[in-house]
């Protein structure tokens, strides 16, 4: 038996052998399941067989994360702390034929993705009243507004960003919609605005940044 064919038999659901088939407790009984009779369904294959290989398959993917692109696909083991030139070193092996230049950026949006991953969404005080840290939600001033914990001085810290609010209804102007779908509209954006160096968590940009 060529090796292709053994693999493809271990990982099948087991099949009844011919004039016999399992009923729906998985047990083997006379009769070819294609034939009509009663006593309930003749399965072809047991149908209580769990195959193992789909277990392990589904441990690996529960312990490593994808993060894909129009030109890469990374794979990072999840709870693992990495700096940002040990994810670099996953880009360039895992995406060898991209740019030195290229690799740096994603390596840099990745570890940023893995940051804001990592960062909770604790609750804290801002003059007076509970708030969310780390989560972005409809604003006032500006279009969004997210509460963020300076680490310089421990303060919470109110960030305003987004095209929108009241800042933009005294200018006369709309609010400016997220076409981050557009890929034009999105490389323009993040071009002008630098967004593979967004800057710490405690300035508009950042923010901006990771809509877009």
């Amino acid at each position: 038996m060529k090796f292709d064919d053994l693999v493809r038999k271990i990982l099948e659901a087991k099949e009844a052998p011919k004039g016999k088939h399992y009923d729906s407790a998985g047990r083997l009984r006379s009769g070819d399941a294609d034939a009509d009779g009663r006593g309930g369904p003749k399965y072809r294959s047991d149908p209580t067989y769990k195959n193992p290989n789909e277990d392990d398959e589904k441990k690996k993917s529960d312990k490593v994360k994808v993060y894909k692109g129009k030109d890469y696909k990374v794979k990072v083991e999840k709870g693992k702390k990495f700096t940002k030139n040990g994810i670099y070193m996953k880009v360039y092996y895992q995406n060898p034929s991209l740019s030195k230049e290229r690799h740096k950026q994603i390596a840099n949006q990745i570890h940023r993705a893995i940051s804001d991953e990592e960062a909770p969404e604790e609750d804290a005080e801002y003059r007076g009243r509970k708030v969310k840290l780390n989560k972005p939600t409809r604003g006032d001033v500006k279009k969004f507004k997210v509460y963020v914990k300076d680490p310089k001085t421990g303060n919470v810290k109110k960030v305003n960003f987004g095209h929108g609010g009241t800042s933009a209804k005294r200018k006369g102007e709309k609010t400016m919609k997220i076409r981050k779908s557009n890929p034009k509209a999105r490389k323009s954006f993040r071009a002008r605005h630098n967004c593979d160096n967004p800057g710490p968590k405690t300035k508009a940009r950042y923010w901006s940044c990771r809509k877009w």
